[in-house]
C-alpha cells in the first residue's frame, strides 16, 4: 500500500527532483512531484502535506513563484504550511511567501534536517495562534512572535585566508555583523558568551576539525538549532551526508561566488531568527499569570478549553494529537513520603521537570495534586507514549528530599497515552488515557 504524501514538490525538472522526492521518501517522507500550480493547490486540499519544495526555474521569476507560494499558503490557511524555495532568487528579499531559499544541488539529508526543522516551526506558529485564542477566553493578551530588525550576527571559524576574508566583507557590507575566531577553542569561547544567528567554518584542508566543532555545537542546547554553513573543496575526503548528519547546515564548494555564499549564509540565518522568535512567543505564556502557581504548568481549567480548541484545530488541520496522563504511582516510599508532607513538596520539581521536558509547542497540565497531562500536536500515539515514558524514566532517576531522619525517596508515574479518534471529543480522548494511568504498568 502505498503511503500518502507528506512533501509536494512543486517543478518540472523531472529527472532532478524526482531523484530527491526518491531520497526523501526513503527517510520517512513520502513526496509527490508536480509542474502544475493547480494540481499543487488540489494535492493540498487532498492529501496529507506538510510542506512544499518549490523549483524557483519552474516559474518565470522569483515574484510570480513568491505569488504561487502565498497562493498555497492561504488555501491552508489557518494551518501554517512551510514552503523551501530552490534556486537563487532575482534579490535577498525577506517575503512572507517564502520560509527558507536553498541552493541546489540538494542533498537528501539536508533536505529532512531543513524540512522537520520547518515543520515543527509552524507547529509552533499555529500554537501561537490558538494559545491567543484560549487566553482570549480568559482576558489575557499573548503577544505574536517579535521580528528582530537588529544586523545578521555570523561567526566565521577558520584561518583568515583571502577567500574568508572577501565572504566576510561582503557579509559586513550587506549589514551583518562578522565576528572572527581563527581556532576551535576560540570559536566556542564566542559561543558560550554571545548569540550568533548563523555560523560559517572555511574548512581549507581543516574539514575534520570542522566537523568536530559542529558535532560539538549539536551536542549543546544552546547552540543545537544555530545553522552552520561549511565551505569545503571538491576533492575533501568528507563525504555530504557525514557533514549533514554531523550537523552541518549548508555545504558550499570552493569556487562559488562569494556573493552566492554570502546569501545563503543570510538566508539560513533569517529562518534560525523567525524560529527563535517563534519559540519566544510560545513562552510567553509562563509569564501570562494564568499558570498553575507551584508547576508553571497550565492548571486544569486552561488546559481543558485549550485542548478543546486543539482538537478542533487537529481535524481542521488534518494533524495527528495525542493526550497523555502522568500519575504519581502508589508506592511504599510515596505512601510515606506523601504522609511526611514531602510528596507535596516533590510536586511543584516534578511539573518543573515535565515543562522542561516537552517541546515548546507541546502543552503540559497539572489537572490533579498528583497527576499531570500533556497535549502532543501532531504526534501520534506510539510518538506520545515514548514521550510519556522518556519523561516517566527522568522522574523515577530523580531523588527527592524526604528530610534529614529520612533517606530520599522516588517517584515513578503510571502512564496512559490516548490518540484522538475520528468523531472523538477532546474529553473522551482525556479520559481515555486517565483510565490507562489507573492501572499500574
Amino acid at each position: 500500500m502505498a503511503l500518502l504524501p507528506r512533501l509536494l514538490i512543486i517543478s518540472e525538472n523531472d529527472q532532478t527532483f524526482a531523484a530527491l522526492a526518491e531520497g526523501v521518501e526513503r527517510l520517512g517522507w513520502p513526496s509527490m512531484v508536480t509542474p502544475r500550480p493547480e494540481d499543487a493547490l488540489k494535492a493540498l486540499n487532498d492529501q496529507p502535506i506538510e510542506a512544499v519544495i518549490l523549483d524557483l526555474k519552474a516559474s518565470i521569476d522569483t515574484y510570480q513563484s513568491e505569488a504561487l507560494a502565498r497562493r498555497l499558503k492561504a488555501s491552508v490557511a489557518p494551518r501554517h504550511l512551510p514552503i523551501i524555495a530552490v534556486g537563487v532568487p532575482d534579490a535577498l528579499i525577506e517575503t512572507p511567501g517564502f520560509d527558507l531559499i536553498l541552493s541546489a544541488p540538494l542533498h537528501t539529508a539536508q533536505v529532512i534536517v531543513r524540512l522537520e526543522t520547518l515543520v515543527r516551526c509552524a507547529i509552533a506558529q499555529e500554537e501561537i495562534d490558538l494559545r491567543q485564542q484560549t487566553f482570549a477566553e480568559f482576558d489575557i493578551g499573548l503577544e505574536g512572535p517579535f521580528q528582530r530588525r537588529d544586523p545578521f550576527k555570523i561567526l566565521a571559524i577558520g584561518e583568515p585566508s583571502p577567500q574568508c576574508l572577501a565572504l566576510s566583507n561582503l557579509l559586513t557590507r550587506g549589514g551583518a555583523e562578522v565576528t572572527g575566531a581563527f581556532t576551535a577553542y576560540t570559536a566556542f569561547d564566542y559561543l558560550h558568551e554571545q548569540s550568533f544567528d548563523g555560523v560559517f567554518m572555511w574548512g581549507a584542508g581543516h574539514e575534520c576539525e570542522a566537523l568536530t566543532i559542529a558535532a560539538g555545537m549539536r551536542r549543546n542546547t544552546k547552540l543545537y538549532d544555530v545553522p552552520i554553513t561549511l565551505c569545503t573543496s571538491s576533492d575533501d575526503p568528507i563525504s555530504a551526508p557525514d557533514a549533514f548528519h554531523r550537523g552541518v547546515s549548508d555545504l558550499v564548494l570552493f569556487g562559488a561566488s562569494e556573493q552566492e555564499t554570502a546569501q545563503r549564509i543570510i538566508e539560513l540565518a533569517r529562518a534560525y531568527r523567525h524560529q527563535c522568535a517563534t519559540r519566544a512567543a510560545l513562552d510567553r505564556v509562563w509569564t501570562s499569570g494564568l499558570m498553575d502557581r507551584d508547576t508553571g504548568l497550565f492548571p486544569a481549567d486552561l488546559f481543558a478549553a485549550h485542548l478543546l480548541r486543539l482538537s478542533r484545530a487537529s481535524i481542521q488541520f488534518k494533524q495527528d494529537l495525542t493526550v497523555c496522563v502522568l500519575r504519581v504511582a502508589d508506592s511504599d516510599e510515596v505512601r510515606q513520603a506523601r504522609a511526611g508532607g514531602w510528596l507535596d513538596r516533590a510536586l511543584p520539581q516534578m511539573g518543573s521537570m515535565i515543562g522542561r521536558l516537552v517541546r515548546t509547542e507541546d502543552t503540559a497540565a497539572r489537572i490533579g495534586p498528583d497527576v499531570f497531562a500533556l497535549a502532543l500536536r501532531a504526534t501520534c500515539l506510539h510518538e506520545g507514549q515514548s514521550a510519556a515514558e522518556r519523561i516517566g524514566a527522568v522522574i523515577a532517576a530523580t531523588a527527592f528530599d524526604s528530610g534529614a531522619d529520612h533517606p530520599a525517596f522516588v517517584a515513578e508515574f503510571n502512564i496512559g497515552v490516548a490518540q484522538l479518534e475520528p468523531g472523538e471529543s477532546a474529553a473522551s480522548a482525556l479520559e481515555r488515557a486517565a483510565a490507562k494511568s489507573l492501572r499500574p504498568a
